[in-house]
């Protein structure tokens, strides 16, 4: 605190004033209110960065068991670095499996899935938004209610309807059962939601056909939710393990998943050749999600904050 004297003013009762107190700024003050900000910011980052390299590091550490070699493989404490890195792992993997077949398999039924998931999930969510007709909310609330049923439930059910149909042992049956998705209904219609009615009116108007309306509006309009539900099937159906399993028999139509798992020996686990074909598994994952990243990202955005 600093005191200074001002020069005594006599005015006309005489009094003169008292000396004035001087209280210079706070220095500190504007410090504190800029580091405040400051870790606001960086907090959820370093929070947001650690939770990417936790969940990051399991596939990390799969491709560093691909690349380390059998005898290295159960070292204890393990390597975090493939030191002894080697490609001996997916040259037997090559050599003594069929894993391109297996990938091949894996492609055709998850493109397939994904290709009726997006042509029937995206009619039946365009049903649900757009059009009024009787009992369309209780349907609707029937069939989001049937996700509370898990699939082991239904096995059963299924895979006779799958036998009677004959289509055991055959890519279809692992196919038909999944021609519809709930949860695909579901987003579908919380995006077809956003759209103005207007433009479907307008449409009428203009003498569009129902089919055309669909196929040259809704689905150009539905892109970004399209590219997210996409990416669910797509990674669903290749990563689906126990109903292929059931339903196909012959080695030639395992899918990548089935396949892999036949590798494990009775007594003896190859976990080398496991992990190469673990790594194998992950990459068309992550081409397809880079490829549809950005449409999926704003699809799920949307479709959040707008439903």
């Amino acid at each position: 605190m600093k005191i200074t004297r001002q020069q005594t003013e006599t005015g006309q009762s005489g009094e003169s004033r008292a000396p004035s107190l001087v209280f210079p700024a706070n220095s500190g003050e504007p410090a504190r209110r800029s580091r405040r900000p400051r870790l606001a910011v960086n907090l959820p980052l370093l929070l947001l960065s650690l939770m990417a390299v936790v969940s990051l590091f399991p596939l990390y550490w799969l491709f560093v068991s691909a690349l380390t070699p059998s005898q290295y493989s159960l070292k204890m404490p393990p390597d975090l670095f493939p030191v002894h890195a080697s490609f001996e792992n997916f040259q037997r993997l090559f050599q003594y499996t069929p894993v391109f077949k297996w990938m091949s398999n894996s492609l055709l039924i998850a493109l397939s899935v994904t290709a009726f998931h997006v042509l029937f999930d995206t009619m039946a969510g365009y049903g649900f938004a757009k059009k009024r007709f009787a009992g369309s909310k209780a349907l609707f609330w029937i069939i989001l209610a049937t996700l509370m049923v898990p699939f082991q439930v239904k096995l059963v059910p299924v895979f006779k309807m799958v036998t009677t149909l004959g289509l055991a042992d055959s890519f279809w049956g692992v196919v038909l059962p999944s021609f519809a998705d709930v949860f695909g209904i579901f987003l579908m219609k919380q995006y077809l939601q956003t759209i103005p009615s207007e433009l479907i009116e307008a449409a009428y108007v203009d003498g569009a056909s129902e089919l055309r309306i669909f196929w040259q509006l809704i689905i150009p309009l539905a892109a970004p939710a399209i590219a997210a539900l996409s990416i669910f099937s797509f990674v669903g159906s290749w990563n689906s393990f126990l109903w292929p399993l059931i339903v196909l028999r012959s080695g030639d139509k395992y899918t990548l998943p089935v396949g892999i798992a036949t590798i494990q020996g009775e007594f003896s686990q190859d976990w080398g050749v496991i992990m190469a074909g673990g790594a194998i598994a992950v990459i068309p994952m992550t081409i397809f999600f880079l490829l549809f990243q950005r449409y999926f990202l704003e699809g799920v955005r949307t479709g959040a904050l707008k439903g």
